[in-house]
């Protein structure tokens, strides 16, 4: 059976200082055959607003597949029954892109380097260590079942 598409709700509000902010929200089936998709969908709607698009090209796609991955499969294990929240929200300065699972959160304070020479074998952690190279900011809510990536415009 074909799957159907993924859709984003896109709005557009006017922000603090009265600049024209976006919004756009989806919602990824606990299904990691689906990331590339999802990844995808965001990368096109921000592409052709952000100054360098090699951040979007590369940067972005990285950091939203593993944080979309590790939501899927360690948030909320990979249930049919539960799906992943995006929330990316677009300024004149920056782009927030936030990842919410179903699952029960984990403390992300306590996560092994993976650099160090005991943990390289060790697969745990080198998911978030990717992303806090690629990203300017990352932010966790206190549940840990949220991650909120930001990428400030150049």
């Amino acid at each position: 059976m074909a799957l159907s598409p993924l859709r984003a709700v896109v709005a557009r509000r006017e922000g603090a200082a009265g600049e024209l902010d976006a919004e756009l929200r989806l919602r990824v089936p606990s299904d990691v055959a689906r990331v590339e998709e999802a990844v995808e969908l965001v990368a096109r709607h921000l592409e052709a607003s952000f100054v360098d698009r090699r951040t979007i090209r590369f940067n972005l796609r990285v950091a939203l597949s593993e944080a979309l991955a590790n939501a899927i499969l360690y948030g909320n294990a990979e249930a049919e029954d539960k799906g992943v929240a995006v929330r990316v929200l677009m300024s004149r300065r920056a782009v927030e892109i936030e990842v919410t699972d179903e699952g029960g959160g984990f403390d992300y304070r306590c996560l092994p380097d993976p650099t160090l020479p005991a943990n390289i074998p060790r697969p745990c952690g080198r998911g978030l260590f990717l992303i806090r190279r690629l990203v300017d900011e990352v932010r966790f809510n206190d549940a840990g079942n949220s991650i909120c990536m930001i990428l400030r415009r150049a």
